[in-house]
């Protein structure tokens, strides 16, 4: 009955071609020829196989694996060289061809149909594309690794031009005379004056564009094709391609439609230019400015800025309309259920496609190697450089953008992927909305948008929601700055950061109150915009125990350039400047680093900037300051020998503590403590001040924050009770009521400072402790290095206000037993002391300036970015070496999905009312959250 049936469907059928694939895989007619046999010539039909016999990019990069093109690329190298001069081939040619992009089959009945067809398929040019771009994304990245040093197959392969035609040089020459050289020595003769008849000139050959330029201008062409990266609808006449930007925004105020069927074949394409600019992650730092990559290099420079405008504007629209809601029903409600990113794991062609669009768009801004760099426009050690046409078109374009709708357009595409990215922290279910994948892409894009288009810069700060921005980034940067693979981003916050606080507007900003919906409640402290970023800055450098040492610089400059324009500080804003003061006047701070007192410089300036700018509004800041006044007291006579005192003494403190923790440890053991004794002990360690945890010698600051305590209960205590004061335990904080010293003399009283003379008298003890090195680094403090910076600390505007303050506040408090500290804030909102200050100095605040080491990095940190996103099965870099950052590879833990039950449970269990958990499992699981 069923003898009339082959015996094995798949051969007559052809099914997904699961016997050639698996041929191609392990029979010396596939992947393995490609090394073992020798100068396959063009024409093979061995190259065939390399277009029809994938289906998937799954089946390209399953099938060929670096091993096979790096075995092949030593020991047969001329088949590599084949193989990409084929596949470059015919991929132009099927461009080219009318029968290019294929119909879709877009009914069951054809679909069905191509199984019936035996032998004779129907040829699908669409498809042959696609392999000729994923063979092309598998091989050239290895050739990149093996070629690094010589370069030698790809200038001869890929850069060599092709010679079209040959004719008479001297025709040419007559023609188009393209240098005219005047020789002054000569007198005007010519070669026949001279008595020499003319040497017959050589042929000129005449030569098109290399096999990259070529490849780079058919991309061009296959973003912007109709049918296959754009809709049919789009054709005009029988030109299929069509350079309209891909979506409405930037550029383009019409839709071209719906475009969900071309999303894969636009990343695709895509990913493959993303594979030619990536040529300098093969290369050392080093090397970044003096050998630059010539794939990026002819690209951002010799493109037709027709090309240009269209690819920069259809990146950046599909980038900035990735946080809009989806037009799909389903598509949309899915995207909402909680945990849709545990249940669908399949990857989403849109996503795919903005985050390689956002990957696109920033190593074209980024680069700046070679001939790219911008163009200096002033003079100086560090003038102010901007893009040219002629050194990166993209950055020149984007620096061109002028139009207030674009700007608008910009600034509420970051906003929407900021605040998606705060709605998966700040969530009732932890763990149910997925974290934004191109979140550190659209960073760094925001970055460049601000550095090159100085417009823009200032319609951001113009806006009402610019505060609103800067506390996203501000909150994100605490998110994720425990985290030691997310400090380069930190770092990058904290830049621009600083570059945004430099403008004038920013100032102005902040006295505008905060109000972002999608604000974790954690770090909002209410208030004014001001209040927030120093509460912001006072945890990022309160909690990391001195892991971000190199950001905290940019920080603090942040809010130096600021502090002109504060205004009506609160008393907790005010607490927590004067806290981090404290902790970087520490002198186990102080002498660890060279750096750090810079940091202690800075802070001096914002209380400076304060006093002489808005003195009388910030009434709770100057009471601050006048309560510390013996810390700024004793920078002025702050020697070597007495740093080291109080670090010998934190040290005998802390080893006493940790003697003493170790016998009541050793006490437990044998008598169990009764709840009122362990009560006791801990009202009688507050009252006398001791704190139970001290700092260790090379740490700044090692404080306990509460985020669920409310600002209004924090204030009402000074601080007191939600933190631990960052300036060590060992030193108690002198009372108001001491009384100003009779030791300042009459010059300072004069409206100046007398600097002490500088003690000697170290003893052999201290001279160890220096010797031995205060900090991390081993860094050995002298007493001339001491000199240098202290001489030269800000402390003139402080010591003269609280000279001419102090006695009038010491009256008050002596003259109001109740209800001191309302009259003395009262008296200082309306203090003035502007006959006795001088006059305030201009605004000079400090920029960020871009220098080689800072483009290396951050061109590190975005291809770093990129390599790490791209190590997945389909990875493109996989198992590739590159050198222009460093990978380390670390093992992967998995997250339990007991954990998430566990989790989601307690929260349904609390909702209900259900749940009988103890207060302290649940004070823990708050803070996780």
């Amino acid at each position: 009955m069923f003898s009339g049936f082959p015996q094995k469907l798949s051969a007559p059928f052809g099914l997904l071609g699961d016997e050639a694939k698996l041929a191609f895989r392990s029979q010396p007619g596939g992947i393995a020829k490609l090394a073992s046999t020798r100068n396959l010539g063009d024409g093979d039909a061995y190259w065939d196989q390399f277009t029809v016999l994938f289906d998937s990019a799954s089946d390209v990069f399953s099938l060929i694996t670096p091993h096979d093109i790096r075995r092949a690329l030593l020991e047969a190298p001329e088949n590599v060289a084949t193989l990409i001069r084929v596949i470059t081939s015919r991929l132009f040619n099927l461009v080219s061809d009318h029968t290019f992009p294929s119909a879709p089959s877009s009914s069951v009945t054809s679909f069905a149909a191509s199984f019936m067809k035996v032998g004779a398929s129907e040829r699908n040019t669409t498809k042959e594309v696609l392999n000729c771009l994923r063979v092309l994304q598998r091989v050239l990245p290895v050739v990149f690794e093996i070629d690094a040093e010589s370069s030698l197959l790809e200038q001869e392969l890929l850069w060599k031009k092709e010679v079209v035609d040959g004719q008479n040089a001297s025709e040419t020459l007559e023609q188009t005379p393209q240098f005219v050289i005047e020789d002054d020595e000569d007198d005007g003769a010519g070669p026949e004056a001279a008595g020499t008849a003319p040497k017959p000139r050589p042929k000129e050959v005449k030569t098109g564009p290399s096999l990259a330029e070529r490849l780079f201008s058919c991309l061009v062409d296959l973003l912007f094709c109709c049918g296959f990266t754009l809709p049919s609808k789009l054709q005009v006449d029988h030109y299929k391609i069509n350079y309209i930007i891909w979506e409405k925004g930037v550029g383009s105020t019409a839709d071209p439609g719906p475009d969900q069927a071309y999303d894969g074949n636009r990343t695709e394409v895509l990913r493959l230019l993303l594979v030619l600019l990536s040529r300098q992650i093969y290369a050392p730092p080093s090397s970044l400015f003096t050998s630059p990559s010539r794939y990026t290099l002819h690209f951002v420079q010799n493109t037709a800025r027709r090309d240009v405008l269209t690819v920069l504007c259809s990146l950046l629209n599909t980038a900035m309309n990735s946080s809009k809601p989806t037009t799909n029903v389903i598509g949309g409600v899915t995207g909402r259920l909680p945990y849709n990113h545990l249940m669908f794991k399949g990857e989403d062609p849109k996503t795919t496609l903005v985050s390689t669009s956002f990957q696109v768009l920033c190593a074209l801004l980024d680069f700046q190697s070679g001939s790219s760099r911008d163009v200096a426009t002033g003079t100086g050690e560090n003038p102010p450089r901007t893009p040219a046409i002629r050194t990166n078109a993209f950055r020149y374009f984007v620096a061109k953008l002028h139009r207030t709708d674009d700007f608008a357009f910009i600034i509420d595409g970051v906003l929407g992927i900021l605040e998606q990215q705060m709605a998966s922290f700040n969530n009732i279910l932890p763990g149910s909305r997925k974290s934004v994948p191109y979140i550190v892409d659209t960073v760094v894009l925001l970055w460049k948008i601000i550095e090159v288009n100085k417009k823009f810069r200032t319609y951001l700060l113009d806006q009402e929601r610019s505060m609103d921005l800067v506390a996203y980034l501000l909150c994100y940067f605490l998110e994720i700055k425990d985290k030691a693979e997310q400090h380069g981003l930190c770092r990058a916050l904290s830049y621009i950061i600083q570059t945004l606080s430099a403008e004038p507007s920013f100032g102005f900003r902040l006295t505008f109150p905060i109000k972002p919906a999608y604000l974790p409640a954690k770090w909002n402290v209410g208030g004014a915009a001001a209040d927030f970023v120093i509460n912001a800055i006072y945890f990022i450098v309160a909690t990391t125990s001195g892991t971000l040492n190199s950001m905290y610089p940019a920080l603090i400059i942040a809010l130096s350039n600021s502090a002109p324009y504060f205004k009506n500080l609160s008393l907790n804003s005010s607490t927590r400047l004067l806290q981090l003061f404290k902790a970087f006047s520490n002198p186990t701070f102080l002498l660890s680093d060279e750096g750090h007192p810079r940091l202690l410089f800075f802070m001096l300036e914002i209380f400076n900037n304060v006093i002489a700018h808005h003195l009388p509004e910030n009434p709770n800041l100057i009471y601050a300051i006048l309560r510390a006044h013996k810390t700024f007291e004793n920078l002025g006579t702050f020697t070597l020998a007495r740093g080291l005192r109080d670090v010998r003494r934190i040290q005998q403190a802390k080893e006493e503590q940790a003697r003493k923790a170790d016998t009541k440890g050793k006490a437990r053991e044998n008598v169990e403590d009764q709840p009122h004794e362990e009560k006791q002990r801990l009202l009688e360690r507050e009252a006398l001040g001791i704190s139970s945890q001290v700092q260790s010698a090379d740490s700044l600051t090692e404080v306990r924050v509460d985020p669920r305590v409310q600002p209004d209960e924090e204030a009402s205590t000074a601080g007191a009770v939600t933190s631990e004061p960052l300036m060590s335990p060992t030193v108690p904080e002198p009372p108001l009521t001491s009384g100003f010293p009779s030791a300042v003399s009459e010059k300072a009283r004069g409206k100046m400072r007398e600097r002490r003379s500088m003690s000697t008298d170290t003893d052999a003890s201290l001279d160890r402790v220096a010797a031995a090195g205060v900090g991390r680094n081993g860094f050995v403090p002298t007493q001339e290095w001491v000199t240098s910076w202290q001489q030269g600390l800000p402390l003139d505007i402080v010591l003269l206000a609280t000279s001419e303050l102090m006695p009038k506040v010491q009256d008050l408090q002596t003259a109001h037993k109740s209800n001191t500290t309302n009259a003395i804030v009262d008296y200082l909102s309306h203090a003035s002391l502007t006959s006795v200050l001088p006059p305030p100095p201009p605004l000079n605040p400090r920029r960020f300036i871009w220098s080689e080491p800072a483009i290396v990095w951050l061109s590190s940190l975005i291809w770093g970015e990129i390599y790490v996103r791209g190590m997945t099965p389909l990875g493109i870099w996989n198992g590739t070496s590159v050198r222009l950052f460093y990978v380390k590879h670390a093992q992967s833990q998995q997250r339990q999905i007991t954990e998430t039950v566990t989790n989601v449970a307690s929260v349904v269990g609390g909702l209900l009312g259900r749940g009988s958990e103890s207060p302290q499992l649940s004070r823990q699981r708050s803070d996780r959250a």
